[in-house]
């Protein structure tokens, strides 16, 4: 939606960068890592966490900074940096992260574990034993997939896939045909495990590990017979995986993006891992190869890539070294045995997850399918997994012969391919499949039933907050909510509508969407507890997300602050506002709470005089939800609904002492630690929820 730029009002002092802030998020999470409180293989995970979202930071945000600063930009981003001036001050933060992270991994994480039985042997330390065992699994296992690459004239560097694991090999002599080149790489497939357990009686120890790289590097003189091996050194190469496909003028986006992903595994270089001991030769002459200066090379004392270091925890049986493990409950209206229409029927159902179940989701699916008097299904699909029940129930009602429609966004970044597959499979079976609108993400998570009753066709729905991904829903917190509500039903109707037809938007009952009304609204609700606040009453604006960046929004905020209002934000990432500046926030207070499960709701509060309105939303205040996607941000019409979600999703973290981290003026953040009796919300929250009915 084409949108003339807003008018600054406010300096750039008063906007915080968001690479900057996305880092600055990495380090709450590595604290989680550090927390001695936090269970030890936990802390694995969250370290291994913060790996993963730095890969996609690199891939996404500094691919982008190098985009801007190759082609000349500069612009300056509401913060008033130009691109050179971000990466430099990226650069030097991630740098100093990384360092960290390895040495919380070497000095603390490993050898906890190792006193717990859990150890990682080192190449210097295997004794004969081991020794045998290793190098009869290179021979067995590892040796006929490799492909070792002499770099010579006729062999030149090879194409490195992103985040692969590879070796740098330095080598002196001559082989069989004369030939002496100096280098060569070593590429592992990826069907290879990084991670390998020895049998228990050569380890000694419950559970001991190699790495594949130390296998590698124990056996590589045997890929180069007759040449000395001077030495071998891991590198992993990341690169920009963002995909372009000009959607103004492809003809057919499926095929269009079909052709484009293979190439995410070769785009342009953007950071280089090398193992500590590389030579300085190595490393510049990889550099050289990748087009990659030295800001971008990252020495790392250890393997170089600790994702992988995540199935660890699931290897390893020992529930003391993990977070308990809890049974999900079912809100009251959904006894043991529930006919889900019934119930919704009777009143609308809200679910809280993780701690309570996905399972009302889809049985909501389910007994659709199976229900003779449901005549038709339609539902958004941004992440859902390669193996989702849900897609199979879709899959289940097409081959019944019901009408089934399903908008699959084929843009969900990194969930592509497996989008594509179901839109294949749903296709194959009948089913309705529209790739949403040219240009728009489709982001919004809902889904439609229709019925056949007495009174005629009904309509039920399914609105959310999160993806429709069951493994998800036990991990992240979202909100659900299950519905008849005759014009909330018609309003996703219409969006539906939108989304597979063609014509102009309709207005809608309840519903707030992206990109025509929600930003609109966004705005309206702010400055109207500006206006009470002005006239003397009381304004209040609590609001919980993923990330605050939309500069209007922003501006709005600092307008409320301004006349009085009290505000609370609850942003679990990067956010560009400034709290606590003298004049202009000192009403606002900003805080994010970082704890065992991903804080993924997006609660919207307003005092409104009294009435108090509650959305849920699939829409951070951020440009992208605003105006290049479609999302919805729904009422909580039932007052007891209202006040649950209030109950559990905004005031417990407000009063979390415990995984609270708050911003200051500058940006920087503290951990907001008890100075009282302690309190965390993710645990009050499992306590009062889990395994147990909870009334509406």
């Amino acid at each position: 939606m084409d949108r003339a730029p807003a008018h600054r009002r406010f300096v750039a002092e008063h906007f915080l960068n968001r690479e900057l802030g996305l880092l600055a998020f990495n380090r709450r999470v590595l604290a989680q890592a550090a927390d001695p409180a936090v269970p030890l293989l936990e802390r694995l995970r969250f370290l291994c966490i913060v790996s993963s979202n730095l890969d996609e930071f690199f891939e996404i945000r500094v691919a982008g900074l190098k985009e801007q600063i190759k082609l000349g930009a500069v612009a300056t981003g509401t913060d008033g940096r130009k691109p050179q001036e971000v990466f430099r001050l990226v650069s030097a933060e991630a740098h100093t992260l990384v360092a960290e992270q390895y040495a919380l991994l070497n000095d603390a994480i490993l050898p906890e574990l190792a006193r717990n039985g859990v150890v990682f042997l080192r190449r210097s330390r295997w004794n004969e034993a081991q020794q045998a065992w290793i190098r009869d699994y290179f021979f067995r296992e590892v040796m006929p997939v490799l492909t070792p690459i002499g770099l010579d004239p006729s062999h030149p560097f090879p194409r490195v896939f992103n985040k692969s694991l590879n070796f740098a090999v330095e080598l002196e002599g001559k082989d069989a045909f004369g030939r002496s080149s100096r280098a060569a790489i070593v590429q592992a497939p990826r069907v290879l495990p990084r991670v390998i357990r020895l049998p228990q009686h050569l380890s000694d120890v419950p559970y001991g590990f190699v790495f594949l790289s130390s296998v590698l590097h124990a056996h590589v003189g045997e890929l180069f017979a007759g040449m000395h091996v001077l030495g071998c050194y891991q590198f992993r190469v990341t690169r920009n995986s963002d995909l372009f496909v000009d959607e103004e003028e492809v003809k057919n986006l499926r095929i269009a993006l079909q052709g484009e992903l293979p190439q995410r595994h070769f785009g342009d270089a953007v950071r280089l891992e090398v193992a500590d001991n590389c030579s300085e030769a190595m490393a510049d002459f990889l550099l050289q190869q990748f087009a990659l200066g030295r800001d971008d090379l990252y020495r790392v004392p250890g393997i170089v890539n600790l994702v992988r270091l995540m199935q660890i925890p699931d290897a390893v049986d020992r529930p003391d070294l993990k977070y308990p493990p809890f049974q999900p409950g079912l809100p009251k209206v959904l006894h043991k045995r529930y006919d889900i229409f019934a119930s919704i029927r009777k009143q609308d159902v809200l679910v809280h997850h993780p701690y309570q179940s996905f399972s009302p989701v889809v049985a909501f699916l389910q007994q659709a399918v199976d229900d003779p008097q449901v005549v038709a299904i339609k539902m958004t699909v941004y992440r859902t997994g390669t193996d989702s029940i849900l897609m199979e129930q879709l899959v289940r009602a097409a081959l019944k012969g019901k009408e089934v429609t399903a908008v699959v966004e084929l843009m969900a970044r990194f969930d592509e391919e497996a989008n594509l597959s179901w839109a294949t499979r749903l296709e194959e079976v009948g089913a309705h499949v529209v790739y949403g609108v040219v240009g728009y993400k489709t982001h919004a998570k809902m889904i439609m039933v229709v019925r056949r009753e007495d009174a005629g066709l009904r309509r039920y729905a399914h609105l959310g907050t999160g993806n429709y991904h069951p493994r998800t829903a036990r991990l992240y917190t979202d909100f659900g909510l299950l519905t008849c509500h005759e014009e909330i039903c018609a309003d996703v109707n219409e969006v539906f509508k939108q989304l597979t037809g063609l014509g102009r938007a309709g207005e809608l009952h309840h519903l707030w969407q992206a990109p025509f009304t929600l930003h609109a609204n966004t705005l309206a609700a702010i400055r109207a507890e500006a206006d009470t606040a002005r006239a003397g009453g009381k304004g209040r604006i609590i609001a919980k997300m993923n990330a605050l960046l939309e500069p209007e929004v922003i501006e709005a905020l600092y307008d409320a602050s301004r006349a009085g209002v009290e505000i609370d934000l609850i942003v679990r990432g990067v956010c560009a506002l400034r709290p606590g500046i003298p004049g202009v926030s000192d009403n606002i207070r900003v805080r994010s709470v970082v704890g065992r499960f991903l804080e993924h709701t997006r609660v919207f509060y307003f005092l409104a005089g009294g009435a108090e309105k509650v959305y849920l939303g699939s829409a951070d205040w951020m440009e992208r939800n605003f105006f290049r996607r479609i999302e919805l941000s729904f009422p909580i019409l039932d007052e007891k609904l209202k006040r649950r979600v209030i109950k559990e999703g905004l005031r417990p973290y407000l009063a979390d002492n415990s995984q609270a981290w708050e911003m200051d003026a500058n940006g920087g953040y503290h951990r907001n630690t008890a100075r009282k009796a302690r309190y965390c919300a993710q645990e009050a929250l499992l306590a009062e929820l889990t395994a147990a009915t909870v009334p509406e």
